[in-house]
């Protein structure tokens, strides 16, 4: 479970429209998930609905879409859930995989896994 925050942008679906927030690395997360009403300005449309369980045991049915994500100058597309208001968003395994990213969380950064894996 990650305890340090990066920013990230969100994107529409053509990477014209970006809304950059703090995100805390969540490597428990397996799915990027962003609070609903950011997704729905950017115009991302659910694709599907899945169950998740929490780390506190909750089990929630939730919309899950895909759309892009910028993480360190990387652009990359990835599944994100659609979350509550009031929610920070989270990033997760999934989009840093994707990205080709690591975490060190003793250095509290993100990196090339080659940097990160020693």
């Amino acid at each position: 479970m990650g305890t340090f925050s990066v920013e990230i942008g969100i994107g529409d679906g053509q990477r014209e429209h970006w809304i950059a927030q703090y995100a805390t690395v969540d490597t428990g997360a397996f799915v990027t998930s962003v609070p609903a009403s950011l997704l729905h300005e950017l115009g991302v449309e659910p694709v599907m609905r899945q169950n998740f369980r929490f780390a506190h045991g909750e089990v929630r049915n939730m919309e899950i879409g895909r759309t892009w994500v910028r993480v360190q100058g990387l652009e990359i597309v990835t599944y994100v859930l659609f979350n509550e208001e009031g929610t920070s968003p989270l990033l997760g395994s999934l989009a840093l995989e994707e990205a080709f990213l690591g975490v060190d969380p003793v250095a509290q950064r993100l990196g090339p896994l080659d940097s990160v894996l020693i």
